[in-house]
């Protein structure tokens, strides 16, 4: 296996380790596939887990870059080209799985990425990384120019943005992932802009980063499960600590408080007990 050696000819730990992390995900989907562990719906599954593992390995390639530098690890470079086929390969397993999925009815799959947005955008991304990983050979860069090809290669930070956007809307309800995932793109995004600002990251700049970036990811997570909510109709809990004594004209009654202009009801009244005078 030639691309697992270094230009000198020696094996590269770096590039195994790269290759053996890149091949681990694939395995276990085939192991759960052949154990039955996907689901009642394991072609479904299976589409999920590669298309997640496309987009992890997406980030931690471009997390290659900010950790040579935050590391002094010059060699951990040689990890990248690795890393970035395997990102393609999961793109293109996601595809496929799709395709079968849909009964190899090609003419479904392409009338379905022309009307859903997020399969539109997906297909757009998965082009996108098969054109940066055929040409991230030796010979294509030599072919292509090292101009040229750092012009197409660089295409990579509009990519991931949009393979985050498909990610966030294929999900519809878990968004924890997409969030998360949304939020270290944005770090490693600054990380670059501030890189090239200032000519060096330091340990404050990274601080601030990392904070901003958490920052976001929450105010981006709560308001995500505001709207959601305000979407499903939410109304605040009925209030249960004011007394029931003031009845409506539809025989519950309402707290006087502010949440009662916000529609807040209490349980309906029990019925009147009898009036019964001691004797």
């Amino acid at each position: 296996m030639p691309f697992l050696r270094e230009r000198s000819g020696r094996w590269s730990p770096v590039k195994i380790v790269a290759f053996v992390a890149a091949l681990l995900p694939a395995l276990w989907i085939a192991y759960q596939a052949a154990a039955d562990e996907l689901g009642a719906r394991p072609v479904t599954e299976a589409i999920h887990q590669a298309g997640d593992w496309a987009l992890r390995f997406l980030l931690i390639t471009l997390a290659i870059t900010p950790a040579q530098r935050i590391f002094n690890y010059p060699r951990i470079i040689l990890a990248r080209r690795t890393l970035g086929v395997a990102c393609a390969g999961y793109a293109v397993l996601h595809f496929s799985l799709y395709v079968l999925d849909q009964h190899f009815d090609l003419f479904k799959v392409a009338s379905e990425i022309v009307l859903r947005i997020y399969l539109t955008i997906g297909a757009l991304v998965l082009a996108s990384l098969i054109a940066l990983a055929s040409t991230s050979t030796d010979a294509a860069i030599s072919r292509l120019g090292s101009a040229r090809w750092h012009r197409l290669h660089g295409l990579v930070y509009a990519i991931a943005p949009l393979a985050a956007v498909h990610f966030f809307i294929q999900s519809k309800l878990d968004l924890y992932q997409p969030v998360l995932m949304a939020g270290f793109l944005t770090w490693l995004l600054a990380y670059r802009v501030l890189y090239r600002r200032n000519g060096e990251v330091t340990p404050l700049h990274l601080v601030l980063l990392a904070g901003g970036a958490a920052a976001a990811t929450a105010i981006g997570e709560a308001t995500i499960n505001f709207s959601a909510r305000a979407r499903a109709g939410f109304r605040p809990a009925p209030c249960r600590a004011w007394p029931r004594s003031n009845p409506a004209a539809d025989g519950e009654t309402r707290c006087p408080g502010a949440c009662c202009n916000a529609g807040c009801r209490a349980l309906p009244l029990p019925p009147p007990r009898p009036n019964r005078s001691r004797r």
